[in-house]
């Protein structure tokens, strides 16, 4: 047991993510397998529940789930997440402020150097000046991170989203009135992309609030990726039958 845990400890130490499956129900109760982002295991669980990491670490937080005929307590380990933002505008601004309330590490990205600078987006945690493929090598998103586009303009958005949905981003959205979200699927389409590739791009983006201002834009988008992250689907919570906060790990059944 202490060896399988300075397993974690190491990964996360080292800025990775990983969780640990026990079986808390069924054959082998009390098994457990550690799984890192990059797939490699330690531990006496099943090798198979290696498959179920991804969906695990996309959900970031610790939680019961059924597998088969057995009941696993994921218990899921790494920094915080992460919120990267193409296009240094007043939205980023807006949405770094926003994520940075609730503990995100936020990087915003712009080949415009006189856009990304720190007058402008004094709120981000990083500031990058870089063509869409530089900043996604530089930040390497992972299980954890979301990607928000803004800039509006096809030679950013367009090899963007495509760097984009070939990693393991939990959320992918893009600014744009729907006519342009139409009109920039084509374009992708056209590219190669799949429809299912593109079924991971949330565009519009953001929840059907009424926006207008940066500020209620961003708070549109950070609900919705929220709301994917939890995996709800964001409605009024007076309409849903659901529990109205995440529910706790040693409450779910």
């Amino acid at each position: 047991m202490t060896a399988l845990f300075d397993e974690v400890r190491a990964a996360v130490e080292g800025g990775g993510r990983a969780v640990v499956f026990t079986v808390i129900r069924g054959d082998g109760v009390g098994a457990k397998l550690l799984v890192r982002a990059d797939g490699t295991t330690a531990g006496d669980g099943p090798p198979e529940l290696a498959g179920l990491a991804p969906d695990a670490l996309r959900h970031g937080r610790s939680h019961v789930l059924e597998h088969g005929d057995m009941t696993l307590f994921a218990d899921v380990y790494g920094p915080p997440p992460r919120l990267l933002v193409y296009g240094a505008v007043d939205t980023a601004e807006a949405l770094c402020r926003a994520a940075k309330l609730l503990g995100w590490t936020t990087i915003v990205a712009d080949a415009r150097a006189r856009f990304a600078t720190r007058d402008r987006i004094p709120s981000a945690d990083q500031l990058l000046v870089a063509w869409p493929e530089e900043a996604l090598v530089q930040v390497e998103p992972d299980l954890g991170t979301a990607i928000v586009v803004l800039t509006h303009d096809d030679k950013f958005d367009l090899p963007l989203l495509t760097a984009a949905l070939a990693g393991d981003a939990f959320y992918i959205g893009a600014l744009g009135s729907r006519r342009n979200q139409e009109r920039r699927r084509e374009l992708l389409l056209e590219a190669g992309l799949t429809e299912e590739a593109l079924e991971r791009i949330a565009g519009p983006a953001g929840l059907d609030i009424g926006a207008e201002s940066p500020a209620e834009t961003a708070l549109s988008m950070l609900a919705e990726i929220l709301a994917v992250r939890a995996g709800r689907s964001g409605g009024r919570l007076k309409d849903s039958s659901r529990r109205i906060h995440a529910e706790p790990a040693a409450a779910r059944k």
